[in-house]
């Protein structure tokens, strides 16, 4: 009878998780910009907190925090906006280059005995429909972010209920200080892993754009942004960012350049991904490639591009929420890769 019971339980709550995602996906219109705001809240916190320790009043404090993300997001998004326009004009140059460029390998090929062409490598490679993917991608996101006023307004309210909160925990939870030592270590836990993200992410970014910069790359800073964003998803991201940049460097400026695009991306996602990030970041906060590809595609399906720019931090922080509780510690195991189970363990 209690094996019954437990399926039955596990049904109701499989059929209870079906309805949750077909609800946010119907009023994702309202979702994606409240998880935008959240997920910016966030990562400026620590910011905020830092200012009002120096005795900087709460008001200014989110007033100079929401100024540096205006600045930051608005110059971003016009330097990434005139980016796309150029590229999306210049996509029939790209695919008449790429012709160029795929002849004289396929001569190549043909000369050593390997014969191929140039319409079956078109009908498995098309650059200009994958690139044109990656435009539609970032403008995908920058539609969630036209209404900028909106964002803003949730963050600044955020921030401020941020003060409060802790407070009205303690009443609420009627200062049981268990439940509130959990919820500052998953709040604390949560932080820390978004910002160090964040800025290790930023770092990715800034060293992409100046090594296709150097190389001569056509809009090193629309790659360098698609790498900062990509960075988010662990595993397969790297590879996502790599690939429009090294068909870009093909087409424009041939095999050599492809190929130090790629080691590029190859040498700075080995030093930042493998040497900095594990220093600062710490063990026990990986997932598994299984969640992560399934992650994409969920909530990909459900929000778009910014729900699989997000999905993995909306794992780690779901990852983060079952650790804190020693019920639920059993699902954090089955989401975390082979190298996090015993740090989630202990």
């Amino acid at each position: 009878m209690s094996e019954q019971h437990k399926g039955i339980q596990w049904l109701v709550g499989f059929a209870a998780f079906i309805i949750i995602i077909a609800g946010l996906k119907a009023a994702s219109q309202i979702v994606v910009p409240f998880m935008l705001s959240v997920f910016i809240a966030i990562i400026c916190a620590p910011a905020m907190s830092s200012l009002r320790q120096r005795k900087v009043p709460t008001w200014l404090s989110i007033l100079l925090v929401v100024f540096l993300i205006l600045v930051g997001v608005g110059s971003i998004a016009l330097l990434v906006g005139s980016s796309l326009d150029s590229f999306s004009s210049q996509l029939p140059n790209y695919k008449q280059r790429f012709a160029e460029e795929m002849s004289g390998v396929i001569q190549l090929l043909n000369n050593v005995g390997i014969q191929v062409s140039y319409d079956q490598v078109k009908g498995y490679i098309d650059p200009s429909s994958l690139m044109q993917m990656v435009a539609n991608a970032l403008r995908g996101l920058g539609s969630a972010l036209t209404n900028l006023v909106m964002v803003v307004m949730i963050v600044i309210f955020i921030l401020f209920e941020a003060v409060e909160l802790p407070h009205k925990l303690s009443r609420a939870l009627n200062n049981a200080s268990e439940s509130m030592g959990r919820f500052e270590t998953f709040i604390s836990s949560v932080n820390r892993y978004l910002v160090i993200k964040t800025l290790v992410s930023i770092l990715t970014g800034v060293l992409i754009t100046a090594w296709l910069w150097v190389l001569g790359i056509d809009f090193p800073i629309l790659w360098g942004v698609c790498a900062f964003l990509l960075n988010f998803v662990p595993n397969i991201g790297s590879i996502i960012a790599a690939i429009p940049a090294v068909l870009l460097a093909f087409v424009q400026l041939g095999s050599l350049s492809a190929g130090l695009t790629a080691l590029g991306f190859v040498i700075v996602n080995l030093i930042v991904g493998n040497m900095i990030e594990p220093r600062y970041m710490g063990k026990g906060l990986g997932l598994s490639t299984l969640v992560v590809f399934l992650s994409l595609l969920l909530w990909g399906w459900v929000f778009g591009p910014v729900g699989m720019l997000l999905s993995i931090p909306l794992t780690i922080i779901v990852k983060l929420a079952f650790e804190a509780n020693p019920k639920m510690r059993w699902l954090a195991i089955m989401l975390d890769s082979d190298k996090g189970v015993s740090e989630v363990e202990k």
